[in-house]
């Protein structure tokens, strides 16, 4: 067992993570009981039905929404159920979920013991904008919980088309239209829904009742961001792959220069690209976007000056507003300014247990006995098990579950997934020939030397010439 006193952001007491979270299974229950009645649709929803919905009134019959809830759940059970009746089910459902995720939250923060979130800042400020669209965008929505994910057609879906079209000009609608046109991308591949093996009900739902809340007045009103200065170092990289786009996110530890509480931020940095482009090449796509990569992959802190950050810890980054600086070491970083560091508070909307992603440094673990393959590597800390969540580990750097599970220590995002709390490794380090050697997910994300990762770099950058000769012969035709 790890002593209490070696502190170093260690994950302390694993036993907590272990530990059911009272409420934790009837939220969920109730979650995924409404959205089983989404897969039927509410039209003329069913006995089954029924009881998803009046499940979900009953896990809010204490709160504020209380009345709203039980009336909308009573009118959509008997099939009259209106768009501000799929609103409050929606509102409940994220509020359900927001608890959840409230209350990982506060176990982990009390299983690595570090300060607890800092207050949201005020409100979202901005004027409304195309009222209209959002109407329009909310009747399409409620469309189709009307006729189910089983009910769903090419002729629903394309409905989303031209509200998508209209709305993506406007930079301040450019989000709720950013997620609708993803929406009905996944749902068009997926028509018809009577065909459909095995619906994503958790995950269409989650994508559903966020769009549908979006619409409302004020709910997508521009976030608050204030400017900091100081220091800034790195974690790690989180780099999140589809077929048409990669976004590298940085995790690291900010310390104003005002000597105040250090602050846990993330700075994002995305591009479109084609599905040639994989692995180490995906970083040529995203390093001219963004200078961090770079200190990243050098290990180096940065000095920012008055750079903007939202109130959740987002850094809108400016490359005008950081320069290089000192070099920094991730590991030491961890061990000695990620304990006191404190996070941001999350906002209403965005409170959902997958996003939990919490930066922590684990020692003195062993690599314990998974049972089965599909466990993957299973780390030993403290006398408990925390599995390790290889299918995160990117192939845009040299970092493998083989190299975690020869590690004696791992610095990774803690995150929450299926009824369990696992790792994402950013970093490990190892013993080679005696010293301590780390292995970084984010070693390439400026340039690399590395054989394999200049090879990787090689392949993309013939792919993307190639698809820049093609684009131009098209262009010029």
């Amino acid at each position: 067992m790890v002593p209490d006193d070696q502190g170093g952001g260690r994950l302390m007491r694993t036993d907590l993570l272990l530990d059911d979270v009272d409420g934790l299974d009837e939220a969920l229950a109730a979650v995924d009981g409404f959205d089983g009645a989404l897969v039927g649709g509410l039209l003329r929803p069913q006995p089954g039905q029924a009881a998803g919905l009046a499940g979900l009134a009953d896990a809010v019959a204490g709160t504020p929404l209380a009345s709203r809830v039980a009336e909308a759940a009573d009118k959509t059970a008997a099939g009259a159920g209106g768009e501000d009746h799929f609103v409050a089910l929606a509102a409940a459902r994220t509020a359900l979920l927001g608890s959840v995720h409230d209350a990982l939250t506060a176990r982990v923060e009390e299983a690595v013991d570090r300060p607890r979130a800092a207050a949201a800042g005020g409100p979202a400020s901005g004027a409304e904008h195309a009222v209209n669209l959002r109407l329009a965008a909310r009747s399409w929505l409620c469309d189709l919980a009307r006729a189910g994910w089983r009910g769903i057609d090419h002729e629903l879906v394309g409905g989303a088309a031209p509200v998508v079209a209209a709305m993506l000009p406007d930079p301040a609608s450019r989000r709720l239209a950013t997620l609708l046109d993803g929406f009905a991308a996944e749902l068009a591949a997926s028509c018809p829904g009577a065909a459909l093996e095995r619906v994503p009900g958790r995950r269409w739902a989650d994508l559903w009742s966020r769009a549908l809340l979006l619409t409302l007045p004020g709910a997508d009103a521009a976030p608050v961001v204030a400017e900091v200065t100081g220091r800034l170092l790195p974690l790690g990289v989180d780099v999140q792959e589809h077929a048409t786009a990669v976004q590298a996110q940085v995790h690291a530890v900010f310390e104003p220069a005002d000597g105040d509480t250090p602050r846990l931020v993330r700075a994002s940095v995305s591009a479109p690209k084609p599905d040639t482009v994989v692995g180490a090449g995906l970083w040529q796509l995203l390093r001219p976007r963004m200078a961090l990569l770079a200190a990243v992959s050098e290990g180096r802190s940065m000095d920012l000056d008055a750079m903007p950050v939202t109130a959740e810890g987002d850094l809108v980054w400016d490359d005008a507003c950081a320069r290089a600086g000192e070099p920094a070491d991730v590991f030491a970083t961890a061990r000695v300014a990620l304990p006191t560091a404190a996070a941001f508070a999350v906002q209403p909307l965005d409170r959902h247990p997958a996003r939990i992603a919490v930066p922590v440094l684990v020692e003195g673990y062993g690599v314990a006995d998974g049972g089965d393959e599909a466990d993957g590597v299973v780390l030993d800390v403290a006398g408990g098990c925390l599995r390790v969540d290889a299918d995160r580990v990117p192939a845009a750097g040299p970092l493998t579950p083989e190299a975690v599970a020869s590690s004696s220590a791992c610095l990774g995002l803690l995150r929450w997934d299926a009824g369990e709390f696992l790792l994402q490794p950013l970093a490990v380090e190892r013993v080679v020939r005696k010293k301590a050697v780390a292995v970084h997910a984010g070693a390439w994300a400026g340039g690399t030397t590395d054989k394999a990762g200049v090879r990787a770099e090689k392949a993309a950058t013939d792919a993307v010439t190639v698809l820049r000769e093609r684009a131009g012969r098209l262009l010029r035709k």
